[in-house]
């Protein structure tokens, strides 16, 4: 089978087309002719060296994939051969074929391309994993996200906004800020020219967000802590501002402040499993509803990965970047 693969550590253009055997299914596994693929952020982590693969998964980059069942175990799902599928891959996603633990597959949402859902897996699993079960956002509840328009962002805007919340989101230009309040932000922030700490603040009469959903880390943590209404929870998915940060422990101490984390992909196929069917249970219902709609800024072909990276790491786009693989 065709497939890219990262020649070394650099960048984008270490990413090539190569000729590679077709992986074979393990037990629980399903076999899926890759139609998309979706680029993410730590794809580019891979490919520069800085995101260890985990053990026993695919060194070809790749998290999300949508398309055909084409083989694969069966048993105790209720998949079967010619499904379309889109599923959260350990690897291996820039590929013609793609093997994926059938409990990390969903069915693509009614009215859905192929395209469409595989922008999904790896965004509506990671938001969902960390704002509604890692910190619990409840009805009533406000939530700020930082990068409104990156995929994370137009995710979380768009499940908080369906689900019911004030949601408020931060993006790096007027045109990105607009993006946000059309997918369903209350209030876009822009972080070059306005104090999101303030703004929100000022629209929440002095309390404060309930959960920040952060990317970025280093000197932004502060100022999240003190936008954070009492027993506030912050969640960091990566750290784009760097590892370290001055915090004041008191603010933690006297609100009674959450501050937690996660990374996705080293987490077991049960825990996968059981947020595919918290989305395919909750959230599934209101993509077909088009209340939530997939967020394509660009797609291209497998052989154009490399540019694919360039736009990924130019940070321009406003949602997601996807592979047309057939």
């Amino acid at each position: 089978m065709r497939a890219i693969e990262i020649t070394q550590p650099g960048p984008p253009d270490v990413l090539k087309l190569c000729e590679r055997p077709m992986p074979v299914p393990k037990e629980g596994e399903l076999l899926i002719k890759v139609h998309a693929a979706g680029i993410n952020r730590p794809d580019v982590l891979q490919r520069t060296g800085n995101y260890p693969v985990p053990k026993g998964a695919s060194d070809l980059p790749g998290l999300e994939v949508a398309g055909e069942v084409v083989g694969g175990d069966f048993e105790g799902t209720h998949f079967k051969l010619g499904d379309m599928v889109c599923g959260l891959a350990q690897g291996g996603g820039y590929a013609e074929y793609c093997t994926v633990p059938a409990a990390q597959c969903l069915p693509i949402p009614e009215g859905l391309s192929a395209v469409e859902a595989a922008s999904l897996p790896e965004t509506f699993f990671t938001v969902w994993s960390n704002v509604f079960d890692r910190c619990h956002l409840s009805e009533g509840e406000t939530f700020l996200v930082q990068g409104g328009t990156s995929g994370i962002g137009v995710t979380a805007i768009q499940i908080a906004a369906a689900l019911g919340h004030r949601v408020f989101a931060t993006a790096g230009s007027d045109e990105k800020v607009k993006a946000c309040e059309e997918l369903g932000a209350e209030r876009g922030i822009n972080y070059k020219t306005e104090d999101f700490g303030q703004v929100v603040k000022d629209a929440t009469n002095g309390k404060g967000v309930d959960v920040i959903l952060d990317m970025v880390g280093g000197e932004y943590t502060d100022r999240e802590l003190r936008c954070l209404a009492d027993d506030g929870r912050l969640v960091f998915i990566a750290l784009l501002g760097g590892n370290k940060a001055n915090v004041s422990l008191g603010q933690i101490l006297l609100r009674r402040l959450t501050v937690t984390g996660s990374t996705l992909r080293p987490r077991s196929v049960a825990f996968k499993a059981a947020i595919a069917q918290q989305l395919h249970e909750r959230v599934w219902p209101l993509i077909e509803a088009g209340k939530i709609k997939p967020v394509i800024y660009q797609t291209f072909s497998l052989e154009e990965a490399a540019k694919a990276h360039e736009l990924m790491e130019s940070s321009t786009h406003i949602g997601k970047i996807v592979l047309k693989v057939v």
